[in-house]
């Protein structure tokens, strides 16, 4: 058996590790403005990052964006996978596919559609002011509101297929044993799929934060320049500022709150629904 993981663990630890290993090496190193960096051993761009409000600000905007679109991913999700997964037609692999089809856009190209949306002079206001509601147009875009909806849009059908294939491995007979005891419908989902389905909801959960915490185009092109979250902050540190050691310093501390949100999530959604 180790003969046939050897290989898969080889390619993780090449294209993962390796390159983890070097970030948090060259985050170690002091950066000076002729040399652009020079080799030590420091902690003084983790000090740095941690007690700098502006990348407080900057980082609990990133966990407050992720936590949000998280839960709104999973709200919405989970009605449009059970109803996927409950699905007895010809059509169910053509609307499995459509739902993997935004997966196919990229996301700048679904931010320009964002942007189409949501500008001053986009479809929803015009639509707004042709109608009379609005007299002015709103302000929808460059906005935290205009991000979180980008991003649910964008991570959505990975909530819904992974929802969907726990939820196909639920047994309709044991929704039905419940409620022939008397269990009302929202008794049923909330005491029977909801635990049921934990397994979906944790790994659809995990991969979604995951995405959302390293958001970076869609951000930079709807959030504005005063918007700002890790991604885009550790983009600048390497491309503009050439300030190689903070960047890295920066993108450890994401890698690493990332992980913890994640694990502390996943303990916690999975304790909830066994006792549930």
């Amino acid at each position: 058996m180790a003969v046939f993981i050897l290989p898969a663990g080889l390619l993780v630890c090449a294209l993962l590790v390796a390159p983890m290993l070097m970030m948090f090496r060259i985050s170690m190193n002091h950066y000076d403005p002729a040399a652009m960096m020079v080799e030590a051993l420091t902690t003084e761009n983790y000090l740095r990052a941690v007690a700098d409000p502006y990348y407080q600000r900057v980082l609990a905007t990133t966990l407050g964006v992720a936590l949000s679109c998280t839960a709104l991913t999973v709200l919405l999700a989970f009605p449009a996978a059970y109803w996927l997964s409950r699905m007895q037609s010809k059509w169910k692999s053509i609307i499995t596919i459509l739902t993997m089809f935004p997966l196919l856009v990229g996301n700048v190209v679904r931010s320009a559609g964002w942007i189409a949306l949501l500008g001053s002079d986009g479809l929803i206001n015009a639509t707004l002011q042709g109608t009379g509601l609005t007299s002015a147009p709103l302000k929808l875009l460059y906005t935290p509101g205009a991000v979180i909806v980008a991003i649910v849009g964008i991570v959505l059908p990975y909530m819904v297929l992974t929802l969907s294939a726990v939820i196909e491995g639920i047994p309709r007979q044991v929704e039905e044993a419940a409620a022939n005891l008397g269990a009302r419908p929202l008794t049923v989902f909330r005491r029977v799929v909801l635990p049921l389905a934990t397994p979906g909801v944790v790994a659809g959960s995990v991969l979604v934060f995951i995405l959302c915490m390293n958001a970076y185009a869609t951000p930079v092109l709807l959030g504005g320049p005063r918007f700002q979250m890790m991604a885009p902050a550790v983009y600048d540190q390497f491309s503009r500022a050439s300030n190689w050691p903070f960047g890295a310093a920066l993108a450890f501390i994401l890698l690493v709150v990332t992980l913890l949100m994640t694990v502390i999530g996943s303990m916690a959604l999975g304790r909830k629904y066994r006792t549930a």
